[in-house]
């Protein structure tokens, strides 16, 4: 959920300030760009110089910079943000949010956010429930913010109670999960395949395609960053996932990708064909390397199994099922026939007469054609931006 999000860390004047260093710490493992931003009080419980290690960029104090006189632009930082969490957020600083005091800069941020802010108490048990505290609280929820409920322990004080601010495992799965409920693909499983397959001659030669996989790569993780549980079966591929929670299965036969969607395409909710599966396989492969002769060799073919067929057969009502079709003539002539033929609910075309598109490169130029004929057509764009746009679709469907 943080993978690649940018992240602001505010860090309150409490003893709680030396769980932010493992938080950060989290944040970073998980993707996250991270900047930390402290108030003054914050710098006597834990260094700068600690936070700024972790996050890898400078901690941030002051409106000016000391040495520099450099402004940190509250208005630019609230604006970057993709989420705003204050842990340990002290008695103090939350008394100023709700009231909109900026005396520093973090608060001058918070006032500045344009993105969800989460906030995690720390503080000692009878503070805690002060009744201007749980008005101030109260407050702070009634703007949209969202609090990471502190738990019970031994506090600070020797007192024994509420008011411990939450472990940063617990804050980071927290807000992941709060992440994760918003998206529109939230725990819906779905296949993706991508990459070529291998046909084996013998074992040094085979028959395979120009697929590099970085289309397939690129909606997996477009569809993980949408909230989906997904499942990528890959051919050989160089490729990597950038989303950490796709669930990535190595094939390398035509055989061995329609086993794998087999076994995972019963509880899916959709299936994307982006693979550009063999369509042939040799009928007897050697178990030697074939040695050259002074002869032409003649390799005997047989046809594979034709996966978006078998799936075609198989879907369920409500499953959403979609393929590719690279095409050189009659171009979408031949995508609605295959659109038609193996129960498609849409189908993705790509014209190798099309500057830009095709195998390999970065940008792809695509055409969308539904069940109901009804054609979208995209400029080049790069392979993210086209993966967005074929994730959209999908999300659109499965809304029906």
């Amino acid at each position: 959920m943080f993978e690649g999000k940018n992240i602001i860390l505010g860090v309150c004047g409490s003893i709680a300030a030396y769980k932010s260093a493992l938080l950060v710490r989290l944040l970073v493992k998980a993707g996250a760009n991270v900047q930390v931003v402290m108030t003054p009080d914050a710098t006597n419980f834990i260094t700068p110089l600690t936070l700024s290690t972790l996050s890898k960029n400078p901690v941030l104090v002051d409106y000016f910079e000391p040495e520099t006189g450099e402004w940190n632009n509250h208005v630019e930082l609230g604006l970057w943000a993709d989420a705003f969490i204050i842990a340990p957020a002290s008695a103090n600083t939350i008394a100023k949010m709700a009231t909109g005091l900026c005396d520093n800069l973090l608060t001058a941020v918070y006032l500045s956010a344009k993105c969800p802010v989460y906030f995690a108490p720390a503080m000692d048990l009878d503070m805690w429930k002060h009744p201007s505290t749980v008005q101030n609280i109260a407050t702070l929820q009634s703007f949209g913010n969202i609090m990471v409920s502190p738990g019970s322990g031994e506090l600070a004080s020797g007192l024994y109670g509420e008011g411990r601010m939450a472990e940063p495992e617990e804050i980071v799965a927290f807000i992941s999960a709060h992440i994760k409920k918003q998206l529109p693909l939230t725990n819906q499983k779905i296949i993706v395949t991508a990459g070529p397959t291998y046909e084996a001659i013998d074992p040094v030669r085979f028959i395979g395609n120009h697929s590099s996989g970085k289309m397939g790569f690129a909606i997996a993780d477009g569809l993980a960053a949408m909230g989906a549980d997904v499942v990528l079966i890959s051919g050989p591929s160089a490729q990597t996932s950038q989303q950490r929670s796709v669930k990535r299965i190595d094939v390398t036969t035509a055989a061995e990708m329609l086993d794998a969607c087999l076994l995972e395409y019963k509880d899916a909710k959709a299936c994307i064909m982006s693979a550009a599966v063999a369509d042939y396989t040799p009928v007897n492969v050697s178990g030697k390397k074939i040695k050259k002769q002074d002869v032409n060799l003649n390799i005997e073919l047989k046809t594979t199994t034709d996966i978006l067929r078998v799936l075609g057969e198989a879907k369920q009502a409500g499953q959403i099922l979609a393929g590719f079709a690279l095409e050189t003539d009659d171009e979408e002539q031949n995508a609605i026939k295959k659109l038609q033929k193996k129960n498609l609910d849409f189908i993705v075309l790509n014209s190798l007469n099309d500057a830009g598109a095709g195998f390999k490169g970065d940008t792809n130029k695509i055409t969308i054609i539904d069940r109901n004929l009804q054609k979208t057509t995209f400029e080049l764009k790069n392979k993210h931006e086209v993966a967005r746009d074929i994730c959209l679709k999908l999300a659109e469907l499965l809304k029906k």
